[in-house]
């Protein structure tokens, strides 16, 4: 796989289904336009699949429950409401899409009411004179001549969106079948986000997740609540003991969602299923977790809870897999041992949808990034091959490793090794979170450079997701410690086989991955012959304040005594950095921002390291996932150009 070759990468987003009807999101890069193609596919249940819309920027269908219709979010051309994403809405049978809403910042997923008439959407609604609307003048001011943000708390701004507070999520109900483009008045205020909405099974209200006390401070909480459809004042149902997401009723309207508990750790808390039985205009109830702390770390960018007959669908995080399992409704703090599977390979299950007896599911392996699949009785009957054209472009097999820290704990990986019998030189790349996890699938970075003939290790240090509570936590107040031991420990078994070229290794990570990156730059230098350290943590008491998770993410995983953070952050070790070292960074990441790139460059040069900056404008934290596509080549051509020089 070639850098340009991130066009063949085509990703099916959450299936939609409903009887025959089978509906997927397609969504790629494009080089020509410099912008992400989505169109709507309709799949067979037969196998194959065709165009159901051409896009450009079509995504998130959703089927009517009586399946007459279908709702999907489209944007146009242009600024403001044409060039957002905007609700519209057309037969199941074939014709025109007929466009519902007209707002300034688009409209978010469509959600439909039991009757098949109503749809719940979120929406950010900006403040007058702001983002390209008038202001009390009527005057619509350029962006750099907007007026001031006084801005009163911590929780302001996000990575890869912006400013929160002037632009608030708010929710909206609007009449599918109505006639006329629809001016829908928001049901909720302009004091908190509104996240997830689903409808009861009467249809007389709409469940959603918000901040306690209706957004009145700073808090990662959230609870699940509800507002009539029709208006009125919200309620909440269940008190969050952690963040909530993802609510759905089951058919006799028990509540289930997922949830964490921060009691035990806020940054790498396992996500569970929870349940409740609401009682409206009664207060909060309390909710039951139907799965265990400690080895369940549910998947929500899967989908919702899907309840069945009995059960509850849930994807969960499991040894670089993404599995799909069925919890009982009635269990408590059940293991994962307990859980029956549904679903389970070395794969990685993106996303699923339930409909009566019906499983869809779109599922990654090592070779393709989503295929859509029927799933009968655990048996994956693949329906589609988007896969095809990046296989023809050669993908290289990943091979599972397993070895021991020096303490003795088990850590887990794999290697991607380049054609020819070597011996070649090695990458050790190192993923961002730390609360996540490589699994089971095609990753484009590793194909590129094994393409490029480097044998590249991957791997789950002690700190990552799927290996169970304990794991993730292993790190808290640790960064730099067992996890630093995990990640040599697998390079070292990956050095054992006699194609690879010990003399020849570099280290390389972003975010999370970046920080190790660094670390061990400093304190192994004689392991490598180089770094790439991309949107890096390099300083803990910047990163407090200057990132837009600092004031939370700081002090659950390194401390609040500013000591320990200049001792954890490897821009106070700088000057031990002898060996060629590239930071990488993005103008507008606000998760690790450009300082922290530019604080660590000026120490390594003002050393007399051979360092080298590289800058993206107009990026995010998210470049090497979703940045513009020529950004992402580019990238992919400077790496393999620093690897060239330096390996």
């Amino acid at each position: 796989m070639r850098p340009a070759d991130i066009e063949t990468l085509v990703v099916p987003g959450r299936p939609a289904l409903r009887g025959n009807l089978l509906l997927t999101a397609l969504k790629k890069p494009d080089l020509e336009t410099n912008a992400a193609h989505s169109a709507l596919r309709r799949v067979s249940l037969d196998g194959g699949e065709s165009a159901w819309t051409h896009g450009p920027r079509d995504s998130a269908p959703s089927i009517s429950p009586d399946g007459r219709w279908v709702a999907f979010l489209r944007s146009g051309e242009g600024k403001g409401a044409d060039g957002s994403p905007q609700l519209h809405v057309m037969p199941a049978d074939g014709g025109d899409a007929r466009r519902l809403t007209s707002l300034h910042l688009g409209a978010g997923e469509p959600a439909w009411a039991p009757d098949s008439r109503r749809i719940a959407f979120t929406a950010r609604v900006p403040e007058a004179g702001r983002y390209g609307t008038a202001d009390a003048d009527g005057e619509t001011p350029e962006p750099a001549a907007e007026a001031p943000r006084r801005i009163t708390r911590m929780d302001y701004r996000i990575d890869d969106l912006g400013f929160l507070r002037d632009r608030v999520q708010r929710l909206f109900v609007v009449d599918a079948l109505a006639e006329d483009l629809a001016e829908p008045e928001p049901l909720t205020g302009d004091g908190f986000d509104v996240t997830y909405p689903a409808w009861t099974p009467d249809g007389t209200r709409v469940v959603f997740t918000a901040p306690p006390e209706w957004g009145a401070a700073e808090s990662d909480f959230r609870d699940v609540c509800a507002i009539s459809a029709d208006g009125g004042e919200p309620e909440v149902l269940v008190r969050g003991e952690g963040f909530s997401e993802r609510p759905v009723f089951g058919a006799d309207g028990t509540l289930f969602y997922f949830g964490q508990d921060f009691g035990e750790h806020h940054e790498a808390a396992m996500t569970g299923l929870y349940t409740a039985v609401p009682e409206f205009g009664a207060g909060p109830v309390k909710a039951r977790r139907l799965t265990d702390i400690e080895t369940v770390d549910c998947e929500t960018s899967a989908g919702p809870p899907a309840p069945r007959e009995g059960d509850v669908l849930v994807a969960v995080r499991h040894r670089g897999a993404v599995e799909l399992r069925a919890v009982a409704v009635d269990a408590a703090d059940a293991p994962l041992a307990d859980l029956p599977v549904v679903y389970a390979d070395r794969t990685a299950l993106r996303s699923f949808t339930l409909d009566g007896s019906v499983l869809a599911a779109v599922i990654a392996t090592p070779d393709t990034a989503g295929e859509v699949v029927l799933l009968r009785d655990g048996t994956p009957q693949v329906l589609t091959d988007y896969a095809k054209p990046v296989r023809d472009k050669g993908i290289r097999p990943m091979i599972e490793l397993e070895t021991t820290a020096p303490d003795g704990y088990p850590v887990h990986g794999w290697l991607v090794l380049p054609e020819g019998d070597g011996p070649h030189p090695v990458l050790r790349v190192v993923h961002g979170g730390p609360f996540t996890q490589q699994d089971w699938a095609v990753f484009d970075e590793a194909q590129v450079y094994a393409a490029a003939g480097y044998a590249v290790v991957l791997g789950n240090p002690r700190g990552s997701a799927g290996y169970g509570q304990t794991h993730g936590h292993a790190i808290t107040h640790g960064f730099g410690t067992v996890d630093v031991d995990d990640v040599l420990a697998l390079l070292d078994k990956a050095l054992e086989r006699p194609e690879l070229d010990s003399s020849r290794v570099g280290i390389m990570g972003g975010s999370y991955g970046g920080f190790m990156t660094s670390w061990l730059a400093a304190h192994h230098s004689e392991r490598f012959k180089a770094a790439w350290s991309e949107r890096a943590v390099n300083a803990w008491d910047s990163m407090v304040g200057s990132s837009d998770i600092g004031y939370t993410f700081v002090d659950a995983y390194i401390g609040a005594d500013p000591a320990e953070q200049r001792a954890r952050s490897p821009l106070s070790y700088a000057a031990q950095i002898k060996i060629p070292f590239m930071v990488a960074h993005s103008e507008q990441d606000w998760r690790c921002p450009l300082e922290q790139g530019q604080r660590m460059f000026v120490a390594l040069r003002r050393a007399g390291a051979p360092a080298e900056f590289l800058l993206f404008p107009g990026e995010g934290h998210e470049l090497s996932r979703s940045g513009r596509p020529r950004h992402r080549v580019q990238r992919f051509e400077a790496i393999l150009e620093w690897w060239g020089r330096h390996l």
